[in-house]
């Protein structure tokens, strides 16, 4: 029933653009060290975006029929709802094995990719059959049993509450003239280098002389 299309209010392009400019930005230091030269890199919103629409720039130029139901799209539980990727050959089987009905795999509505995708609502409504009678959590337990890629639906607050976040350290405490508050730290881990957010962001310019020193400051103030 809607007319419209949904409001998104998460930053996908600046955070994806500034991922592309830390790769670029380490490429070219990496380059500097062999050659000694820099170089100006260009990093465009538009094209990190579009990079993201992997099957879609392709099925763009070409007559491909939508499948009937999103392919991945939320499968309902008795408590909520998973998210599967069923990317491969192998784990559509592990997936109708997990829902009870291996014969699936020979019905002539799914035995083939093709034939798949245009029945591709008709294999979801039988695999929420099953899931709906489960939990969430035993749902994904036999999922990953079974070999498939599979995730609750969660909230922001219950995602950033798992244990695995945790367990990493995930999470930084941060702090501003209204209190303390959390953050995520930087995804990745260095083994030769502590990779954390700091107690609290610094101000602009905070750094300046630190860093440059008074002589460059001098340069760039005479420059303008």
């Amino acid at each position: 029933g809607r007319n419209r299309p949904d409001y998104c209010g998460i930053y996908h392009a600046d955070v994806l653009t500034g991922v592309y400019a830390f790769g670029a930005i380490s490429a070219a230091l990496y380059q500097r060290q062999l050659n000694g030269r820099g170089q100006h890199i260009d990093v465009s919103m538009l094209e990190s975006m579009l990079t993201l629409t992997l099957n879609e720039v392709q099925n763009a130029q070409f007559e491909v029929a939508p499948p009937s139901r999103p392919m991945f799209g939320p499968v309902e539980t008795s408590d909520g709802y998973v998210m599967v990727a069923i990317a491969s050959e192998k784990t559509f089987q592990g997936m109708v094995r997990a829902a009870g009905h291996p014969e699936w795999t020979s019905d002539s509505r799914f035995a083939k990719y093709a034939d798949r995708r245009r029945h591709w609502n008709d294999l979801m409504d039988g695999v929420e059959n099953w899931s709906r009678t489960v939990t969430t959590a035993s749902c994904l337990t036999e999922l990953s049993a079974h070999g498939v890629p599979c995730s609750a639906y969660r909230t922001v607050a219950e995602a950033i509450d798992d244990p695995q976040i945790a367990h990493r350290g995930g999470l930084a405490e941060v702090e501003d003239d209204g209190g303390s508050f959390k953050v995520m730290n930087m995804p990745f881990r260095m083994s030769g280098a502590k990779v954390a957010a700091g107690k609290r962001a610094p101000a602009l310019g905070e750094h300046t002389r630190s860093l440059l020193g008074e002589n460059q400051i001098a340069g760039v103030a005479g420059k303008r």
